[in-house]
């Protein structure tokens, strides 16, 4: 199966042979299906907040991050070549349809309108723009990610996707002024983002009397995945090599396990809006960490109550508390158990990461929702699933899955420390059997390729969770650039 040269291949990115020899096991067996016991629903999985309890978690999270070190996480890697499907289209084959054509009509409503008016020739045709928008002959688009795209126009100004994160990070993600942010980003970007930093930090942190800490980091190729070919078998370059491919954003749990921080705020890079409908965002931020920290005060007081004696009315109590407020539900046979195999049973999910994740209302966007999932131990637990972890040929799993009402926006409040301020290893937490296998090409050759379990599915599925309904004002992301065109954008 392999060549002398290929483990000097797999040894210089840093991939263990034995990962190497799983993943290709994992192609022939492929993953199971997650079993779905019952969609997360309002009350059922899903906390909706009343004003009164926004205005108090709120409260909370600000009267204790004074004492905290919250940080804003951000996976800003890749090009945003795929926002630009349609005008690349327009650009190398003349193809138009509704949305180039709504692109050129409305171009002026861009936040970048009047950068690119400023380089384009006199009497530009279309394909003039696209081509100084989208190339190096202008303003390179089509290669940036979005991070770097200018995504919304102020009185005296525009701002990029990075700035608007900014000034989130400097409305809840502050400590007395400073604020902490970690960008995962490319290589070939990272100079760019450096460079708009150095331009920008000082204006941000003079308008909101805050210091920004700032770092990055890159997706690792040690934790890229072999690809194989339709047998299989590994897939070879034509130059002989072995082909390897980024594993998704799973791959970026080996970044966020790096990361040192009491409150840790997820987010996509493109989901940001203007400042006048920003407020719910800021508001549900703080409150989902006030709802966090509310949760692992209890987590934390009943693994010292654990440590001393575990009492009979203490394991009742806290069998509630699972199955009520953690939504984790024991295995079959769980009364049989003697006391201290309920006691370890208790103590072990009990010593997990914790994560808030803020979930709206289903409209219909692709992505992964809030379920019930019954789990290897037995146990069931609350999850966010994709429909790719689903078996569709189950009717019964398939209806499960279509009962769902509520959908997944990246939204999440982490924290990763235990009751004795030590941080989790995060990869001792995660499910290595919820990767996916998807069929790709490469040179007019089919081959599939793997994906490591995903950062907030697979690679969390070993948290506790719980899910809290916020509003979908604050979920507006970017997918093709004429999503910059809607309301909330503009």
């Amino acid at each position: 199966m392999f060549l002398e040269k290929d483990f000097s291949q797999i040894n210089e990115l840093g991939i263990d042979l034995e990962t190497v020899y799983q993943q290709i096991n994992d192609f022939k067996e492929g993953f199971p299906f997650m079993q779905l016991q019952k969609a997360a629903t309002l009350n059922d999985g899903v906390m909706k907040l009343t004003d009164e309890q926004l205005v108090s978690y709120t409260t909370l999270y600000e009267k204790k991050v004074s004492k905290l070190v919250p940080l804003k996480f951000v996976p800003a890697s890749g090009a945003a070549t795929r926002m630009f499907k349609s005008l690349f289209s327009f650009l190398e084959e003349g193809k138009s349809d509704k949305s180039t054509d709504q692109f050129f009509e409305r171009l002026d409503d861009f936040a970048f309108a009047e950068d690119l008016k400023k380089i384009l020739p006199e009497n530009a045709d279309n394909q003039t723009v696209i081509e100084y928008y989208l190339t190096r002959k202008g303003l390179d688009y089509g290669s940036l990610p979005k991070g770097l795209l200018k995504f919304h126009t102020y009185e005296n100004e525009s701002r990029t996707a990075l700035e608007e994160h900014l000034v989130e990070g400097a409305n809840y993600a502050n400590n007395d002024g400073n604020v902490k942010l970690h960008f995962t980003v490319s290589p070939e970007h990272l100079s760019r983002f450096l460079k708009l930093l150095n331009k920008i930090v000082p204006v941000y942190e003079e308008k909101f009397n805050v210091k920004f800490d700032i770092s990055f980091s890159e997706q690792r190729r040690s934790t890229d995945t072999i690809a194989v070919n339709m047998d299989n078998m590994p897939f070879r370059e034509k130059d002989g090599s072995l082909l390897f491919r980024p594993a998704g954003h799973g791959a970026l749990l080996a970044n966020l396990n790096d990361i040192t921080a009491d409150i840790i705020f997820i987010k996509n890079i493109d989901n940001v809006v203007p400042d006048r409908i920003k407020q719910p965002t800021i508001a549900y931020k703080k409150a989902l960490a006030g709802v966090l920290l509310k949760i692992q005060d209890r987590i934390f007081d009943y693994q010292y109550q654990l440590k001393e004696w575990a009492s009979e009315p203490l394991l009742m109590e806290l069998s509630q508390f699972f199955e009520k407020e953690l939504c984790v539900l024991p295995p079959i046979g769980f009364m049989g158990m003697n006391h201290n195999e309920k006691v370890m049973y208790y103590q072990k999910k009990l010593n997990r990461p914790l994560r808030v994740c803020g979930v709206v209302l289903n409209t219909g966007e692709p992505g992964g929702g809030p379920f019930w999932c019954k789990n290897s131990d037995g146990s069931t637990s609350l999850q966010i699933v994709e429909s790719a972890q689903v078996d569709m040929d189950d009717e019964a799993q398939k209806a499960i899955f279509n009962e769902s009402t509520h959908f997944n926006p990246v939204d999440l409040v982490c924290s990763m420390k235990n009751y004795r301020n030590k941080k989790f290893d995060l990869m001792e937490y995660r499910d290595p059997k919820t990767g996916f296998v998807t069929q790709k090409s490469k040179d007019g050759q089919d081959l599939k390729a793997q994906e490591l379990p995903g950062l907030w599915n697979g690679s969390m599925a070993n948290w506790n969770t719980i899910f809290v309904e916020v509003p979908l004002i604050t979920f507006n992301p970017a997918k093709t650039v004429n999503d910059l065109l809607r309301e909330e954008h503009q």
